[in-house]
């Protein structure tokens, strides 16, 4: 472990109720960096985090906090003791205190001046000083969030881990806050990972972006990686709207499309004659209005700075997300650059179904 890893997590596996959760999980945290966990329900993030903080114990593996083993099948170190800090997706605000009170629960008992001090301060920093004498009951969403993420802070940790905070706010409040508290811990240079389902989340977030599909990590890396490079199908998906075309290999660098032959720049990595399915993002298709184009705008969605079209070409129906404007029934050419194809294996085709003998 180098002196700038705040958090090793090395083959971590996990069981709730003798059921697999996590399988062999293995990432790292440097310092002030941000990194998102990012992946479906139900795929171990909550699991992850409340393991890293010392609330679940670990059935494999090794978690390690700024080089000292927290987590193995035979340790556990409690989770007070960790130098972490856990924002619970519900916030786990304690109904019968204020607001300010809340926070002072992360202060030892008695508290010093200094520990009062340091609640009024978190109250300022986080623009909380009107809401310090309201009920949980009182505040809005983003002010529970606030005085969760302020008792964490008041913690001092070294790594803070927040799990779906923001799935009740709108997108502008959540873009905002987002960049707020980035800021705020850029500032006070804590690492901190952010476990949740949005990939428009993950991406404004993130320096690193860790996927998980089924309690497996099946890729990692920052989120341009991810989005324009991923492995498999399961990535791709997951990170936005998707078309694929088939094609066939024809050499080291050219493959045949129902649009036609291409030629890559590096070598597509596939045997001659290989079957295989191109990725194509929706905004990387380009639409022109020609009266003799091949492709139909069948529909259009407008959404304010793009618009998204559902265009036939042949037998397939492509998404295509542009600035430009077309009418449905309008004739148009389709091109793509091929530069850097993503390709796929092709899928078997699906079986069909045999009718009953009557």
């Amino acid at each position: 472990m180098t002196p700038t890893t705040v958090l090793a997590v090395q083959s971590v596996s996990c069981h709730l109720r003798q059921q697999p959760v996590l399988d062999g999980v293995t990432f790292s945290v440097r310092e002030q960096e941000l990194i998102c966990v990012l992946g479906p329900h139900d795929s171990g993030k909550t699991t992850l985090l409340q393991a890293i903080a010392g609330l679940l114990p670990v059935t494999k593996g090794e978690i390690a906090l700024v080089g000292e083993r927290m987590s193995t099948p035979m340790i556990s170190v409690p989770a007070h003791q960790r130098p972490a800090g856990l924002v619970f997706q519900d916030y786990a605000l304690f109904p019968h205190l204020t607001g300010q009170e809340n926070l002072a629960f992360a202060c030892p008992v008695p508290m010093t001046q200094e520990h009062k001090d340091a609640v009024q301060e978190m109250l300022t920093l986080l623009g909380l000083t009107e809401c310090g004498a309201r009920y949980p009951r009182d505040l809005s969403a983003e002010q529970q969030l606030r005085v969760a993420l302020g008792r964490a802070l008041l913690c001092r940790p070294r790594l803070l881990l927040l799990d779906a905070p923001f799935p009740a706010m709108d997108s502008q409040q959540r873009d905002r806050l987002i960049a707020e508290i980035r800021d705020l811990l850029k500032q006070r240079q804590i690492a901190a990972i952010l476990a949740t389902v949005s990939r428009e989340e993950a991406f404004a977030w993130s320096d690193h972006v860790v996927l998980l599909h089924e309690g497996k990590v099946i890729q990692q890396g920052n989120p341009y990686e991810l989005y324009y490079r991923p492995v498999q199908r399961a990535v791709a998906d997951f990170l936005g709207n998707t078309n694929y075309l088939p094609i066939t290999v024809l050499s080291e660098h050219q493959w045949q499309s129902p649009m036609g032959d291409f030629h890559a720049n590096y070598p597509l990595g596939f045997p001659i004659g290989s079957q295989c399915d191109w990725l194509v993002r929706p905004q990387e298709i380009a639409l022109a209005l020609d009266p003799d184009g091949t492709a139909l705008i069948e529909d259009r969605v407008f959404l304010g700075t793009s618009n998204v079209y559902r265009v036939r070409l042949a037998d397939r129906v492509l998404t295509v997300q542009t600035s430009n404007w077309f009418e449905p029934g309008q004739q148009v050419r389709i091109s793509i650059r091929p530069d850097q194809p993503i390709l796929f294996p092709a899928l078997p085709p699906e079986p069909v179904a045999e009718e009953n003998a009557s």
